[in-house]
């Protein structure tokens, strides 16, 4: 089977507490590929300018990620500035060049448009509808954004989940989406749309599974050692989307997504170990499986009912 993701492609600068780099790899469609890459083949729907070299496709051919619908423009691939205070869920953008990236066009290949499952990161909300139309026979689609969108183009953000499966958005923006007090009541009115379900990023906090079927969540992994958040929900929606993918012949219900939450979680705490995709690209597949296992032990625990007081 195949998994096509469409989003950005980026040089990022990022400086947090605990160090900087001026120059490295990042991107939504950058960091989802590499997570996703250990569950299904990849390919990646992007532009980049005359800066992108040999060492970048490298980064991406490393993980086996196919980069033949990575488009080559004249000019400079989009590059993000920011810096981040003690408290890593905030971040202060310095500098945005969107470069090639401002006038992109997806344009699918025959195999990218055939890709049993898709994921449209954040990119405008009418290119990700156009770009659902060209992949007619995905069994699963879903859908990332951000506060942009919902602030300038919340039509069509709405029209675009309405054509999806499922819906990955942190909680301050699922509020803003939809106008409601709280996680719950905004992920029930967004699944009103059409979509099958809602994933709602709480950062550190973790993240919640929310279906017609009912709610799950999981705490972010507990790490001693957090050095960049830098596509941290990029690289979440790559283990979740990445490991439905790698099954394809099993219901997309409860169980799967469920399953899917935690491999997500797991692929968010090792971006947020080192800079960009640093710690992904030396990741191996054992030391997902060993955290997912670490994951499911301090999550569980059995009811054993006492009397209770009147």
């Amino acid at each position: 089977m195949s998994l096509t993701v469409v989003g950005s492609i980026a040089f990022d600068a990022v400086k947090t507490p605990f160090g900087e780099r001026p120059k490295m790899l990042g991107g939504s469609a950058v960091h989802f590929a590499l997570a996703a890459s250990f569950f299904d083949s990849v390919r990646v729907v992007g532009p980049v300018g005359d800066d992108w070299s040999a060492a970048e496709d490298a980064v991406l051919h490393a993980r086996n990620v196919n980069t033949d619908d990575i488009e080559h423009v004249p000019g400079k691939t989009f590059f993000w500035s920011g810096v981040y205070g003690w408290d890593l869920n905030e971040r202060d953008t310095l500098d945005t060049q969107l470069g090639v990236f401002e006038t992109f066009k997806p344009k699918l290949s025959a195999p990218a448009q055939d890709a049993d499952v898709l994921f449209l990161a954040n990119i405008q909300p009418d290119l990700q509808r156009e770009v659902r139309a060209q992949a007619k026979n995905a069994r699963f689609v879903a859908l990332d954004s951000m506060n942009l969108w919902i602030d300038i183009a919340k039509d069509s953000l709405v029209k675009a989940i309405s054509e999806v499966d499922c819906v990955i958005l942190n909680d301050a923006e699922l509020r803003q989406l939809t106008g409601a007090p709280n996680l719950i009541k905004a992920a029930q009115e967004v699944l009103s749309w059409g979509p099958k379900a809602v994933v709602g990023k709480q950062g550190e906090y973790g993240a919640a599974l929310i279906t017609k079927d009912g709610f799950f969540s999981l705490p972010a992994f507990p790490l001693a050692d957090v050095h960049d958040p830098t596509g941290a929900g990029d690289s979440f929606a790559g283990g979740f989307v990445g490991y439905v993918a790698a099954h394809p012949d099993e219901e997309i219900g409860q169980d799967l997504l469920r399953r899917a939450m935690a491999y997500g979680t797991v692929l968010g705490s090792y971006n947020v170990e080192e800079f960009g995709t640093e710690r992904l690209q030396r990741l191996k597949a054992a030391e997902i499986n060993e955290r997912v296992s670490e994951l499911a032990k301090i999550t569980h625990f059995e009811d054993r009912p006492v009397q209770l007081r009147a």
